[in-house]
């Protein structure tokens, strides 16, 4: 009998866990707060509506958080990933919870090698809140995936603002930006929860394997675009997430025997220009 895998939250991630998941030993049951494309209706910040789940499904064997705020501020951080885990975390207790963090929790603005083990101690209330749902999760002996910069296609910001010409090299373009391919994302936590014994109670960083320089990237595009370099300019004021300038590693995750299938984010940039040409 194929595992029952449930998949909390049925947005640009989750939509992609399921597809890789499906035919691949799990049985997939996926939720959403709107309840659309066939996904479970269920609120993740009401406990009786989580509770409810338990009478209409079985027991899933692990569950993948890939639930979003929906760009909102610390109040819709605590009651989708605090609330919401907790809420799954009671309701669902044996089963293998693997969380959707961000490394927007390192605060890092030196540049530095950033891995599981080094300081996570954000500036901003939605980075604190992000870092008490993972305590939670991993003291209910659950699984937290650190993803950088999501991509992929019909999105990617980086590549947006290129195309359109609004992008900024901010300052001398030696922050690094980190980011993951959806499809990558997607196979990681679909990894991670696939091998519990090992991944329970740990920290995994689902970055790719090549932090770029702003102002390299930028070039690189431009070379493959042939269009020209952007400005420069000072760094944006008021961003949603705190300014950092730090190498992701995800030396950890890949000693488990992932790999992403695009080490780069240039390794994408065609493809995901067609789709955001066509908007797929």
């Amino acid at each position: 009998m194929d595992r029952h895998l449930l998949i909390a939250g049925h947005g640009y991630l989750g939509q992609e866990v399921a597809r890789q998941a499906s035919g691949t030993g799990w049985h997939v049951t996926t939720l959403s707060r709107s309840g659309e494309d066939r996904a479970l209706p269920c609120d993740l910040s009401s406990p009786d509506q989580v509770e409810q789940l338990s009478a209409g499904i079985e027991p899933p064997a692990a569950i993948i958080f890939t639930a979003s705020s929906s760009r909102g501020g610390a109040d819709a951080y605590r009651s989708v990933f605090l609330d919401g885990s907790r809420h799954l975390l009671a309701t669902f207790p044996e089963s293998h919870l693997v969380f959707v963090s961000s490394t927007s929790v390192y605060h890092q603005v030196d540049g530095s090698l950033v891995t599981e083990e080094s300081p996570a101690e954000p500036t901003r209330e939605t980075g604190l809140l992000l870092l008490e749902a993972e305590s939670q999760v991993l003291e209910g002996n659950g699984t937290v995936a650190r993803l950088a910069g999501l991509y992929g296609p019909g999105r990617s910001v980086i590549l947006r603002r290129f195309l359109e010409g609004t992008a900024i090299i901010e300052e001398d373009g030696r922050r690094f930006l980190n980011q993951i391919h959806r499809d990558d994302a997607a196979s990681a936590l679909l990894s991670l929860a696939s091998h519990a014994k090992t991944s329970r109670g740990q920290v995994y960083n689902v970055a790719d394997s090549s932090p770029l320089h702003q102002g390299d990237c930028y070039q690189a595009l431009a070379q493959i675009f042939a269009r020209p370099i952007p400005p420069q300019g000072p760094r944006p004021e008021n961003r949603k997430r705190a300014w950092s300038h730090k190498r992701v590693s995800n030396e950890k995750l890949r000693s488990t025997g992932w790999d992403p299938r695009c080490p780069s984010f240039l390794d994408a940039a065609v493809d995901v220009s067609k789709s955001l040409a066509s908007g797929s």
